[in-house]
C-alpha cells in the first residue's frame, strides 16, 4: 500500500509530490467524501476526488494502490478507473458570445457593468 500523496503523484494526477501534499492538506482531496490527509493509505475500491481548478473535480476509483513510484502514463491510467463525470454542454445562446469593449472608450458604466455581470451568469 502507498501513501494518498505519493499515489496521486505516481498515477499523474499532481506533477510533484509536493503539490500533491500541499492540495491534500489544503482540502483539495477528499477521500471517499471524507477530507483525506497525505499519509493515509490507499485501498483498492476508494473513491478520490480530486480539486484541480476552479470548477473542475476529478473522480477516480483506485484499481492498484501499490504504486509509491512514478510510472508510465499507461501503467498510471491502469492503476484507477476515471469516474469523473462529462461536462455539461454549454449554451447555445452563449456560444462565441464575449464582452469586448472597444480600445480607448474608459471604466464601463454601472449600467455597462451590470449588463457584464449578467453576460458572465454572476
Amino acid at each position: 500500500m502507498a501513501r494518498l500523496d505519493a499515489w496521486l503523484w505516481a498515477v499523474r494526477l499532481y506533477k510533484t509530490r509536493s503539490l500533491a501534499t500541499a492540495a491534500v492538506r489544503g482540502g483539495h482531496v477528499r477521500v471517499d467524501d471524507k477530507l483525506a490527509k497525505a499519509s493515509q493509505e490507499v485501498v483498492p475500491g476508494q473513491v478520490i476526488r480530486v480539486r484541480r481548478a476552479e470548477h473542475e473535480d476529478r473522480l477516480v476509483e483506485v484499481l492498484d494502490p501499490t504504486l509509491a513510484k512514478r510510472v508510465s502514463a499507461p501503467l498510471a491510467q491502469a492503476a484507477y478507473l476515471d469516474r469523473t463525470p462529462e461536462k455539461r454542454p454549454p449554451i447555445p445562446e452563449m456560444v462565441g458570445r464575449v464582452a469586448v469593449r472597444d480600445r480607448g472608450t474608459g471604466r464601463p458604466t454601472k449600467r455597462e457593468r451590470r449588463d457584464i455581470e449578467r453576460l458572465r451568469g454572476r
